[in-house]
Order: structure tokens, then C-alpha cells, then sequence
């Protein structure tokens, strides 16, 4: 790897992404804002941060919440359809394809760069997957030692946000069978990627699994926390950081990150903590 400048294209990835970030961040501090008092009505103070009508979790509820979820996950496409949902999902992938046609352009560039070594030893693979992992785990522990069942419901629907964007990322890369760019050979063709890799499906790049799981998880906590004003940063930031990590490691490409992003954000948001 040859040390070379931090190019302006990169740059401006870099800031469109984390601009993505900000904009789900924004978003929900949108929906967490207070409706306004009249003078004729007092609210009183909330005492729970549960909201009315939230949907349950537990380990038995577990399961069968899941296979729930993956029906709502494979039927959107139906909704669509129909009419419903199209803008969004419409800019998603009119953004991803954007992506996909810079993909063999700015992929060569992070490989022969040298300005994100230190960045990539912290935000390596095997490292960032453990993150992702003991995240809800260790929030439920402490749930359990602190009696805490709020603390202990966020956990298990972290848990339940990780396991959608599992079977889904793993069904997705099972059918593109993308390469990774550290697939490719420094000078090879970084154009013609997908059905190409003859790896295990979690060897394969589109979309990106890291992403997609850390969105997901931080989703739950951003819209779970909304009301401490400071969770949506600090948990959006980190899975943004996680989701670059996987460019700059040459894990995969950006199309890779974004539409992982956007499928995190949405597996939960609109699936697991779907109000009933």
C-alpha cells in the first residue's frame, strides 16, 4: 500500500455520510419533541419512558416476535406496490444506485491510501462485530443487576433489531454474491462484482452486515433514549463510524454501507418498534 493523500472525492463521502447520520438524528429529535400546552390544558409530568401502546419483548416473545418481523420484511416489497412507502424507498435505492455507479472509481482509492491505518487497526472487522454483539447483552446485565425492566426490554429489542438484520443481510448476500474490494486485485476490475464471489455468504459485500447490524442496535437505543437528547448522537455517530470502517478496511464497497444503513435504521424503526 502506497501512502497517498486524502483525495476530495473520499472527502466528500466521508461528509455525505455522516450528513446521513445527522439528518436520522434531526429526525428524531423531531419526533421526540414535546407537543405544545394551551392554556387550557396542564400535561402532567411523564413517569415512565414507555409510550402507550409500545410493543412487548421478552425471551419467550422472543422468537416468534422475530419470525413476525421477517414476514413485515419480506411482504414490503407488496406495500410498495400498493402505493405506500415509495418516496422513501424510491430516494434509498436511487442513492444506492448512485453509489453502485462511483463504486469502481472510489474503491481503488481507498485501497492505495494510506490515511486510515490507524482508524482501521481500531475499527477492524473482529473488533466492531464484538461491539455490536455484547452491546445488548451487557445492557441487559446491567438491567438485571440495577432491576430495571425498561433497561432490560431496550436489550432484548437490540437483540431482536440484531437478529432481523441477520437473517436479512445473510439472505441479501446469499442471493448478489458481490466481491469484496479486498477481493479484488489492485489493478482488476472493480466494475463487474456482483455473482462473482465464490465465498460464504458472510464473505460476500452486498449489503454490508456490520452496518446493517449497528444500525439497527443504535436505532433502538436513539429511539428508546430519544428524550436524553445526547443518545441519538452518540449512537448514530458510532454506527457511522462503524459503517466507514468497512470502506477504508476494503470490506466493502459504499453502496455496501449506505443501503446497510438504511436497512438497519428501518428494521427497526418501522419493524421492531412498530407500535401495536
Amino acid at each position: 500500500m502506497t501512502d497517498r493523500p486524502f483525495h476530495f472525492r473520499q472527502l466528500s463521502l466521508v461528509f455525505a455520510f455522516f450528513c446521513s447520520i445527522s439528518t436520522a438524528v434531526v429526525l428524531h429529535g423531531q419526533e421526540a419533541a414535546p407537543a405544545p400546552v394551551t392554556t387550557a390544558t396542564v400535561v402532567p409530568a411523564q413517569t415512565t419512558q414507555t409510550p402507550p401502546a409500545e410493543r412487548d419483548v421478552s425471551w419467550r416473545q422472543l422468537p416468534s416476535n422475530v419470525l413476525h418481523d421477517q414476514k413485515d420484511i419480506w411482504l414490503f416489497p407488496v406495500k410498495v406496490a400498493h402505493g405506500r412507502h415509495w418516496l422513501p424507498t424510491a430516494a434509498v435505492v436511487g442513492v444506492t444506485a448512485g453509489l453502485l455507479a462511483t463504486d469502481a472509481h472510489d474503491a481503488p482509492d481507498f485501497r492505495r491510501t494510506a490515511s486510515f491505518q490507524g482508524f482501521n487497526r481500531l475499527f477492524n472487522g473482529t473488533a466492531t462485530g464484538l461491539e455490536i454483539a455484547l452491546v445488548p447483552a451487557l445492557f441487559y446485565t446491567n438491567g438485571l443487576i440495577r432491576k430495571d425492566p425498561y433497561e432490560q426490554k431496550t436489550a432484548l429489542l437490540a437483540g431482536e433489531a440484531l437478529a432481523d438484520s441477520l437473517v436479512l443481510s445473510s439472505v441479501m448476500k446469499g442471493v448478489s454474491r458481490r466481491l469484496r474490494p479486498s477481493d479484488i486485485a489492485p489493478q482488476g476490475d472493480f466494475s463487474d462484482t456482483f455473482f462473482r464471489s465464490h465465498s460464504s455468504v458472510f464473505s460476500t459485500s452486498f449489503p454490508s452486515g456490520h452496518t446493517i447490524a449497528a444500525f439497527s442496535v443504535a436505532t433502538v437505543f436513539a429511539q428508546r433514549y430519544r428524550n436524553h437528547r445526547w443518545v441519538p448522537w452518540v449512537a448514530y455517530d458510532i454506527a457511522g463510524a462503524i459503517g466507514f470502517s468497512r470502506v477504508t478496511t476494503q470490506a466493502h464497497f459504499p453502496a455496501d454501507v449506505l443501503l446497510g444503513a438504511a436497512l438497519g435504521y428501518s428494521i427497526s424503526r418501522f419493524g421492531v418498534l412498530r407500535a401495536h
